[in-house]
């Protein structure tokens, strides 16, 4: 673990792992974007170990992507019941993969397009509020328990 990685640091806070962490797997942490979060229900699918990107993915991270990103869009679509879900990496901040899961909903103008690049800028700057951080909490409990229960459906 680089010690200058943000992404594996958060993955070793203890509190930031007890406050945003939805679920964890061999291969992939699922987490709530911290405070101050753009978005409820703006979720975050990170690599557990620091992979810079899909170029340097293994053979089972590869073949596990697909699937967990598609399980994670779900449960932003279900927790949010949103419209769409954009999912967005660019691995400049922290060379560590973490994809953005953000709702979508076509009622609301500022989570269009690149005008959710622009309220994400709005809410780090302070410019706008972020979501309310009660909110999140209450999101990321359901969240575990909806994760849970998707994870036994899996199994059998």
């Amino acid at each position: 673990m680089p010690q200058d990685c943000a992404i594996c640091q958060l993955h070793g806070d203890g509190p930031q792992k007890e406050k945003y962490e939805i679920s964890r797997s061999e291969l992939w942490v699922l987490r709530h974007h911290p405070d101050p979060a753009p978005l409820l229900g703006w979720l975050v699918l990170d690599t557990v170990r620091h992979c810079p990107g899909a170029l340097a993915f293994s053979n089972e991270e590869a073949a596990n992507w697909g699937p967990a990103v598609r399980d994670a869009s779900a449960l932003v679509q279900r927790l949010t019941q949103c419209d769409r879900i954009y999912s967005i990496a660019f691995g400049e901040f922290a060379q560590h993969l973490h994809m953005h899961l953000i709702p979508r909903f076509v009622t609301e103008p500022a989570t269009t397009a690149w005008a959710i690049a622009d309220h994400y800028r709005a809410v780090v700057s302070a410019q706008l509020p972020g979501a309310d951080p009660r909110a999140v909490e209450e999101l990321v409990q359901r969240a575990r328990v909806l994760s849970m229960d998707q994870a036994r459906s899996l199994e059998t």
